[in-house]
């Protein structure tokens, strides 16, 4: 991949790990097994095919005006895929607008806004809460900020979009600075994928394990909020 990232743009590499034989063009096929190399599941990942149906046409814009009756996506014109109601992250040529990023995190990260300082009993789960990060409140904030009118279109693509990021990427609950700048350049996805092939499973994300265990252990699927409550009783009993 190292080799591609200098004449591409960081849309053309969010999206160059579904290119698998470097054809600049995206097959359904691909997509589904860009998903399954993520770690999703075949229903997920069959629900990928939606993609295709949806960004294949906007894409072939710039090589034809005639539909590609195999739903490909050409890479070379994938900023003719941008939606709206979107962050605005990516220019319209693709570009990653890093000012527009971090300021995303500045007005919506809700834990920032939270003073949780202690003292010196300050703990290292409140530290870590300090650094920039999404919860799912803050992703449906975000999301109806970014909500034009008469874009349904936009506001449900922006919803599947955080949707499944969510899903692959979230720590206690929340998508952190790090991990999304490394997912609007692609880099990110390459590297699960490495992981999976030696770990089999990640410290990250969120299934059907996830939600039915936490429910039928716990009585939430809020998994994360059960770890938080045991780390900080095994703080508060070294504290003892």
């Amino acid at each position: 991949m190292s080799g591609l990232a200098n004449n591409l743009t960081a849309l053309q590499l969010h999206v160059a790990f579904w290119d698998y034989n470097n054809d600049s063009i995206i097959t359904p096929v691909e997509i589904y097994r860009g998903f399954r190399d993520l770690g999703f599941c075949i229903p997920y990942s069959l629900g990928g095919l939606l993609i295709p149906i949806f960004f294949s046409y906007p894409t072939t814009l710039g090589h034809s005006w005639l539909p590609d009756p195999l739903f490909r996506i050409y890479t070379d014109t994938i900023h003719k895929a941008k939606h709206g109601s979107d962050t605005g992250v990516y220019s319209s040529d693709g570009n990653l607008r890093l000012m527009l990023f971090d300021e995303v995190f500045e007005k919506m990260d809700s834990s920032s806004l939270q003073d949780t300082t202690t003292g010196d009993n300050t703990t290292n789960l409140e530290v870590e809460r300090r650094e920039p990060s999404l919860g799912v409140g803050d992703l449906f904030r975000l999301h109806a900020k970014n909500r034009a009118a008469a874009d349904p279109a936009g506001w449900s693509f922006a919803a599947m979009e955080w949707w499944t990021t969510w899903l692959l990427l979230q720590r206690d609950g929340r998508l952190w600075k790090e991990d999304l700048r490394a997912i609007y350049d692609g880099t990110l996805f390459w590297k699960i994928r490495e992981e999976r092939a030696k770990k089999g499973k990640l410290g990250h994300g969120y299934g059907w394990q996830e939600w039915w265990g936490g429910l039928w252990n716990n009585g939430t699927w809020k998994t994360w909020e059960i770890r938080d409550n045991e780390r900080v009783n095994v703080e508060a009993e070294r504290e003892l």
